[in-house]
């Protein structure tokens, strides 16, 4: 087995900063991180090198109408009404359309510092509802395009069984999403054996909500996982409202008073809770997957960010709709919120000392553990031996980081410098940016610029 071997002016190692770090990587994980090493015949890098984060929440095909929904209606606008423009962009989506535009988004989330991705993926049908003659014709184009990439890939085929809680029938806007439980077992089978070959992906289930899917099935599919389960809950307020007058329950607490909620867990935006299931969120050991970039465009709310730490509950972030597409940004703006909120600084941080480093170490080991990339309990936040070999390398040649030492990158990345701080991305030891582009990025861009430019005509 091949072995690459690195060596980094700083590196961030689960004993904290270190000079002269020499990584050795060998069937894509580190399997040596020495610090004050010689350089010897390692290929050299100036600047830091910190772990790639996961991505743990994304719909791909949404990076198509970014930016087509930021124009208001006559009346007030919601993310009620933000569903119904996205139902009529993805009307037209052909399986080619959708792995061009997942490609895309893949490269610029390794260019944004993202090494894997959690596809919550429920754009399963043709346009007229009915499946494709492959169920999983989509699902293997999101793993062409994480192919494509080299992105890591966690595949989480949606249940959408229903358009509203106590089983609605799903509405004509959600035909491409809707299944039967046993239509959908077959879907998640097939996907299994679509990523057989594609090295550390991971395939869970997603189901989609509470207001999607009916107590019967949620059942079902639970029982069935054989990986991560992730479930959008508590997004809205309305969720909340509907939620109570179908159940006499908030949408946390129907799920903990249903299901032994645990590690396997990963709860999306979980914006709308009270202190009660805040708490048992935080105890549970499960992961919060925030979104707040996506929460922010979409006026869905604050999550309790400081009560949830100071439980000692888990998080991760990812880009959900992918209007914005940037790690840093989604740190920041988790941050910024909080301090919106409070009109108080440094939030999230429970410690003294660098929040950067604090909201960027949890979000590195919450992502890792909500998209089943690193055993559990052995995500430190940092680069380590027997994780996988996932690493952004920052640049001290940006302004933000021109003097930076220690936690000071992480704070000038994700607080003052973004996506440009990004030099080189390595995933699973596949180096696969380079001087802040992808290396497939001339012919990636030039298919999601023809896709794009059909759609639109």
């Amino acid at each position: 087995m091949d072995t690459t071997r690195l060596w980094f002016e700083q590196a961030l190692l689960p004993a904290g900063w270190a000079d002269a770090v020499a990584i050795e990587i060998s069937g894509g994980r580190i399997v040596a991180a020495t610090a004050g090493a010689a350089r010897g015949d390692a290929v050299g890098f100036s600047g830091a090198a910190v772990p790639g984060l996961s991505n743990l929440h994304s719909h791909a095909f949404q990076r198509g109408m970014a930016g087509l929904t930021e124009r208001r209606g006559p009346g007030d606008d919601s993310f009620w009404t933000w569903r119904e423009t996205m139902y009529g962009f993805l009307a037209r989506l052909t399986p080619d359309d959708v792995e061009a535009i997942a490609a895309e988004l893949y490269a610029e989330m390794l260019e944004a510092g993202f090494t894997a991705v959690g596809e919550f993926h429920y754009l399963h049908h043709a346009p007229d509802g009915r499946p494709y003659d492959d169920i999983a014709e989509m699902a293997a184009r999101i793993a062409a395009a994480a192919s494509a990439t080299g992105i890591g890939l966690t595949l989480l085929p949606v249940l959408y069984e229903a358009g509203g809680f106590g089983g609605v029938p799903a509405g004509e806007g959600q035909r491409r999403f809707a299944n039967a439980v046993d239509r959908f077992e077959s879907l998640v089978a097939r996907s299994r054996e679509i990523v057989r070959d594609l090295p550390g992906a991971v395939v869970g289930v997603a189901p989609h909500s509470l207001r999607a899917v009916t107590p019967d099935a949620l059942d079902r599919v639970v029982a069935g996982a054989g990986g991560p389960i992730h479930i959008h809950v508590a997004e809205q307020r309305k969720e909340v409202q509907d939620c109570l007058a179908w159940s006499g329950r908030r949408p946390v607490e129907w799920l903990f008073d249903h299901h032994r909620v645990d590690e396997r867990w990963c709860l999306i935006h979980a914006t709308h809770m009270s202190d009660a299931e805040t708490a048992a969120l935080a105890a549970s050991g499960a992961v919060a997957g925030l979104c707040p970039v996506t929460e922010a465009n979409l006026g869905d709310g604050i999550f309790p960010g400081v009560a949830y730490l100071r439980a000692g509950g888990r998080f991760g972030v990812g880009s959900d709709s992918n209007v914005r597409v940037s790690a840093a940004e989604e740190l920041s703006t988790l941050e910024y919120g909080q301090r919106l909120r409070d009109e108080g600084r440094n939030r999230l941080a429970t410690d003294t000392g660098s929040t950067g480093r604090q909201v960027f170490a949890r979000a590195v080991a919450g992502g890792a553990q909500a998209l089943g990339r690193n055993p559990l309990g052995q995500n430190s936040g940092a680069l380590a031996v027997g994780d996988v070999a996932d690493i952004v390398r920052l640049t001290p040649d940006h302004p933000a980081l021109v003097a930076a030492r220690g936690d000071t990158w992480l704070d000038g990345w994700i607080f003052a410098g973004g996506n440009a701080c990004v030099a080189d991305v390595w995933a699973a030891g596949r180096h696969v940016v380079r001087d802040g582009a992808h290396v497939g990025r001339d012919a990636i861009a030039a298919r999601f610029a023809r896709t794009m430019r059909a759609l639109a005509a």
